[in-house]
């Protein structure tokens, strides 16, 4: 065969390619679960208020706000890419437990929010929630928690205010670094409408860094927390789960200890460099003497 028809022909197969990626990406990474606008949100031993909150006409953001008794401060969670808070919604236990109330919302067209999505919208929508949230709560006792899709939001949201601290859970690098594992194509960066660059982001937050991310995750490489953990590795400590996975990190008993020790510790503070090893070099040696 001619090398110029084959090459017309890759070329023609990457530029449908492209176009079936611009055309139908966010039927790949969103997967949304619509609810009737009298759903009633019932959760056991739990004490929860549904809320909504209009951005302009025709777009309003329902969420849930779940109560603890004697609350600590907020917990602002930012869900993954599938279902809506009906099932999300269970998850809040684990931080109503810590004495922790949960702010929960839906993205765009997920759940009862109403609203055409697009990545520059949907990060107005969660920063207009945390606004409404600052109203109530001091910064300082807001933390930032996102899981897999939300890491995105909720570390851009970091970037811009100061919470108490943020809490990424199976985190990526980027989600157009992450489509290009499986199309290695530069070009994709032209025609991906969310690239949502955690990493970047990442490099402008100065509230204290939580990673917990399973070892076994198919769907996001553990690995992407490596890297993640190395941008601001001061304020960054990685909480790595054993053979957990993407969607069953919760499963695991460490990640459980691991949320723990994040939300009942006291905020970090800086080594005495005088009281600790911290400053010793051991790479030095004594000149000999001539």
């Amino acid at each position: 065969m001619d090398i110029k028809i084959i090459l017309l022909i890759v070329l023609v197969t990457i530029i449908f390619i492209l176009l079936f990626v611009y055309f139908f990406q966010e039927r790949f990474i969103f997967h949304p679960e619509k609810l009737p606008k009298d759903f009633e949100f019932q959760y056991k031993n739990q004490e929860v208020e549904e809320y909504n909150i209009e951005i302009k006409k025709g777009v309003t953001i329902n969420g849930l706000h779940f109560k603890s008794k004697n609350p600590k401060g907020v917990v602002y969670y930012l869900k993954g890419n599938s279902r809506s808070i009906k099932g999300w919604g269970k998850f809040a236990v684990d931080f109503t437990y810590h004495n922790w109330d949960v702010i929960m919302i839906d993205y765009r067209g997920f759940g009862k929010s109403t609203g055409k999505r697009s990545q520059k919208e949907m990060h107005k929508d969660v920063q207009r929630v945390y606004d409404e949230i600052k109203k109530k709560v001091d910064e300082k006792y807001i933390i930032l928690y996102g899981r897999s899709l939300g890491t995105g939001f909720a570390t851009k949201l970091a970037s811009l205010n100061h919470p108490r601290m943020l809490i990424l859970a199976c985190p990526y690098y980027s989600i157009l670094k992450n489509m290009q594992r499986y199309l290695p194509l530069k070009s994709l960066s032209f025609v991906v409408r969310y690239s949502m660059p955690t990493y970047k982001w990442l490099k402008y937050v100065k509230s204290p860094i939580k990673i917990i991310h399973g070892t076994s995750d198919r769907v996001v490489p553990f690995k992407s927390s490596l890297k993640l953990s190395k941008i601001k590795p001061k304020l960054t400590r990685l909480y790595p789960i054993i053979d957990g996975g993407h969607k069953n990190i919760h499963n695991f008993e460490s990640y459980h200890r691991a949320l723990k020790e994040i939300l009942n510790a006291t905020l970090p503070e800086e080594i005495d460099k005088e009281q600790t090893s911290i400053a010793f070099d051991r790479s030095k040696r004594k000149k000999k003497k001539e």
